[in-house]
Protein backbone atom coordinates (compact mmCIF):
# COMPACT_ATOMS: atom_id res chain seq x y z
CA UNK A 1 0.00 0.00 0.00
CA UNK A 2 1.21 3.59 -1.17
CA UNK A 3 2.14 6.23 1.88
CA UNK A 4 0.73 9.23 0.01
CA UNK A 5 -3.40 9.22 -1.10
CA UNK A 6 -4.26 9.12 -4.25
CA UNK A 7 -7.35 9.52 -6.62
CA UNK A 8 -8.80 5.98 -6.02
CA UNK A 9 -8.24 5.93 -1.84
CA UNK A 10 -6.39 7.04 1.38
CA UNK A 11 -2.67 6.05 1.55
CA UNK A 12 -1.35 3.97 4.78
CA UNK A 13 -0.31 7.05 6.20
CA UNK A 14 -4.11 8.81 6.70
CA UNK A 15 -5.43 5.04 7.01
CA UNK A 16 -3.14 4.81 10.09
CA UNK A 17 -4.40 8.20 11.64
CA UNK A 18 -8.19 7.67 10.89
CA UNK A 19 -7.68 4.08 12.79
CA UNK A 20 -5.50 4.71 15.74
CA UNK A 21 -7.51 8.10 17.01
CA UNK A 22 -10.98 6.19 16.43
CA UNK A 23 -9.93 3.44 18.50
CA UNK A 24 -8.25 5.63 20.93
CA UNK A 25 -11.49 8.11 21.54
CA UNK A 26 -13.36 4.71 21.79
CA UNK A 27 -10.96 3.62 25.07
CA UNK A 28 -11.34 7.20 26.31
CA UNK A 29 -15.31 6.86 26.78
CA UNK A 30 -14.19 3.05 28.04
CA UNK A 31 -11.98 4.75 30.83
CA UNK A 32 -14.03 7.79 31.45
CA UNK A 33 -17.15 4.89 32.15
CA UNK A 34 -14.87 2.94 34.04
CA UNK A 35 -12.88 5.97 36.33
CA UNK A 36 -15.82 7.72 36.80
CA UNK A 37 -17.31 4.84 38.78
CA UNK A 38 -14.36 4.20 40.96
CA UNK A 39 -14.07 5.71 44.79
CA UNK A 40 -11.95 8.19 45.01
CA UNK A 41 -8.15 7.06 45.61
CA UNK A 42 -4.89 6.58 44.08
CA UNK A 43 -6.70 3.93 41.26
CA UNK A 44 -8.96 6.35 40.46
CA UNK A 45 -6.66 9.11 40.52
CA UNK A 46 -3.76 6.71 38.53
CA UNK A 47 -6.82 6.31 36.02
CA UNK A 48 -7.32 10.03 35.53
CA UNK A 49 -4.07 10.64 34.65
CA UNK A 50 -3.76 8.01 31.80
CA UNK A 51 -7.17 9.25 30.51
CA UNK A 52 -5.71 13.01 30.34
CA UNK A 53 -2.63 11.26 29.08
CA UNK A 54 -4.46 9.62 25.83
CA UNK A 55 -6.18 12.74 25.48
CA UNK A 56 -3.12 14.91 25.06
CA UNK A 57 -1.84 11.87 22.86
CA UNK A 58 -4.93 11.97 20.94
CA UNK A 59 -4.81 15.92 20.53
CA UNK A 60 -1.26 15.79 19.23
CA UNK A 61 -2.47 12.95 16.23
CA UNK A 62 -5.35 15.00 15.26
CA UNK A 63 -2.93 17.84 14.61
CA UNK A 64 -0.61 15.64 12.53
CA UNK A 65 -3.72 14.12 10.76
CA UNK A 66 -4.78 17.63 9.75
CA UNK A 67 -1.38 18.94 8.72
CA UNK A 68 -1.27 15.42 6.28
CA UNK A 69 -4.54 16.07 5.21
CA UNK A 70 -3.61 19.75 4.27
CA UNK A 71 -0.84 18.43 2.04
CA UNK A 72 -1.90 15.29 0.89
CA UNK A 73 -5.46 15.82 -0.10
CA UNK A 74 -7.83 13.54 0.32
CA UNK A 75 -9.56 11.31 -2.78
CA UNK A 76 -12.67 13.16 -4.06
CA UNK A 77 -15.79 11.55 -3.71
CA UNK A 78 -17.47 9.65 -7.00
CA UNK A 79 -18.35 11.17 -9.75
CA UNK A 80 -22.13 12.33 -10.03
CA UNK A 81 -22.13 12.66 -5.93
CA UNK A 82 -25.19 15.13 -5.77
CA UNK A 83 -23.92 18.82 -4.53
CA UNK A 84 -25.65 18.33 -1.14
CA UNK A 85 -24.05 14.93 -0.45
CA UNK A 86 -20.85 16.85 -1.18
CA UNK A 87 -21.37 20.09 0.97
CA UNK A 88 -22.54 17.81 3.66
CA UNK A 89 -19.26 15.54 4.03
CA UNK A 90 -17.59 18.79 3.76
CA UNK A 91 -19.55 20.09 6.90
CA UNK A 92 -19.69 16.97 8.71
CA UNK A 93 -15.50 16.30 8.49
CA UNK A 94 -15.40 20.13 9.88
CA UNK A 95 -17.44 19.36 12.29
CA UNK A 96 -15.32 16.48 13.24
CA UNK A 97 -12.15 17.84 13.10
CA UNK A 98 -13.59 20.59 15.32
CA UNK A 99 -14.24 17.84 18.42
CA UNK A 100 -11.46 16.34 17.99
CA UNK A 101 -9.82 19.02 18.87
CA UNK A 102 -12.07 20.79 21.29
CA UNK A 103 -12.73 17.50 23.14
CA UNK A 104 -9.10 16.97 24.29
CA UNK A 105 -8.36 20.46 25.23
CA UNK A 106 -11.65 21.11 26.97
CA UNK A 107 -10.63 18.27 29.29
CA UNK A 108 -7.00 19.45 29.69
CA UNK A 109 -7.84 23.01 30.59
CA UNK A 110 -10.33 21.90 33.17
CA UNK A 111 -7.84 18.96 34.90
CA UNK A 112 -5.74 22.24 34.85
CA UNK A 113 -7.65 24.64 37.05
CA UNK A 114 -9.09 21.65 38.97
CA UNK A 115 -7.58 21.02 42.58
CA UNK A 116 -5.94 17.98 41.64
CA UNK A 117 -2.11 17.39 40.40
CA UNK A 118 -1.99 16.53 36.88
CA UNK A 119 0.40 14.34 34.91
CA UNK A 120 0.87 13.18 30.88
CA UNK A 121 2.67 10.31 30.60
CA UNK A 122 4.63 11.29 34.45
CA UNK A 123 5.44 14.40 33.75
CA UNK A 124 4.07 16.80 35.79
CA UNK A 125 2.16 19.87 34.53
CA UNK A 126 2.22 23.04 35.30
CA UNK A 127 -0.57 24.07 38.47
CA UNK A 128 -2.43 27.58 37.37
CA UNK A 129 -4.61 27.28 40.35
CA UNK A 130 -7.91 25.81 41.57
CA UNK A 131 -10.08 28.61 39.50
CA UNK A 132 -14.21 27.26 39.96
CA UNK A 133 -15.60 28.87 37.20
CA UNK A 134 -13.24 28.12 34.90
CA UNK A 135 -13.10 24.53 36.15
CA UNK A 136 -16.98 24.19 35.93
CA UNK A 137 -17.24 25.69 32.90
CA UNK A 138 -14.70 23.59 30.79
CA UNK A 139 -16.00 20.63 32.92
CA UNK A 140 -19.37 21.18 31.35
CA UNK A 141 -18.25 21.50 27.70
CA UNK A 142 -16.26 18.38 27.84
CA UNK A 143 -19.02 16.66 28.86
CA UNK A 144 -21.13 17.96 26.05
CA UNK A 145 -18.96 17.45 23.76
CA UNK A 146 -19.10 14.17 24.85
CA UNK A 147 -22.40 13.47 23.13
CA UNK A 148 -21.52 15.64 19.69
CA UNK A 149 -18.67 12.59 19.63
CA UNK A 150 -21.10 10.35 19.75
CA UNK A 151 -23.08 12.09 17.38
CA UNK A 152 -21.24 12.73 14.57
CA UNK A 153 -19.52 9.45 14.43
CA UNK A 154 -22.73 7.97 14.74
CA UNK A 155 -23.89 10.59 11.39
CA UNK A 156 -20.59 9.80 9.83
CA UNK A 157 -20.45 5.26 10.17
CA UNK A 158 -24.12 6.04 8.76
CA UNK A 159 -23.09 7.86 5.53
CA UNK A 160 -20.25 5.15 5.03
CA UNK A 161 -22.35 2.41 5.47
CA UNK A 162 -24.74 3.79 3.03
CA UNK A 163 -21.90 4.35 0.67
CA UNK A 164 -21.38 0.70 0.80
CA UNK A 165 -24.67 -0.77 0.78
CA UNK A 166 -26.76 1.54 -0.87
CA UNK A 167 -24.71 3.48 -3.63
CA UNK A 168 -22.32 0.53 -4.15
CA UNK A 169 -19.71 2.52 -4.11
CA UNK A 170 -15.88 2.59 -3.00
CA UNK A 171 -16.09 5.35 -0.65
CA UNK A 172 -15.93 2.82 2.57
CA UNK A 173 -13.49 0.37 0.97
CA UNK A 174 -10.86 3.42 0.08
CA UNK A 175 -10.53 3.69 4.27
CA UNK A 176 -10.23 0.02 4.78
CA UNK A 177 -6.56 -1.51 4.26
CA UNK A 178 -7.65 -3.92 1.58
CA UNK A 179 -8.04 -4.56 -1.86
CA UNK A 180 -10.72 -1.85 -3.84
CA UNK A 181 -13.19 -2.74 -6.28
CA UNK A 182 -14.17 -0.61 -9.35
CA UNK A 183 -15.26 3.18 -8.42
CA UNK A 184 -18.76 3.01 -9.08
CA UNK A 185 -19.91 6.49 -11.17
CA UNK A 186 -23.16 7.87 -10.08
CA UNK A 187 -23.96 9.94 -12.74
CA UNK A 188 -27.32 8.82 -14.23
CA UNK A 189 -26.76 6.74 -17.37
CA UNK A 190 -28.67 7.59 -20.68
CA UNK A 191 -31.55 4.97 -21.11
CA UNK A 192 -30.33 1.71 -23.41
CA UNK A 193 -31.38 2.02 -26.86
CA UNK A 194 -34.03 -0.45 -28.75
CA UNK A 195 -34.22 -2.54 -31.63
CA UNK A 196 -36.73 -0.15 -32.34
CA UNK A 197 -34.32 2.74 -32.14
CA UNK A 198 -31.26 1.70 -34.05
Amino acid sequence: MQLRNDARRYGAVAQALHWVIALGFAAQFAIAWYMNNLPFGLEAMWWFNFHKSVGVTLLALAVLRLAWRSVNPPPPLPQGTPTWERMAARASHVALYGVLFAQPLTGLIFSLYSEFPNFIWGFALPNPGHVDWIKDGFMAAHVYLSWAVIALVAVHAGAALRHHFVEKDDVLLRMLPLRQRPARDRRPRAPAKSADDI
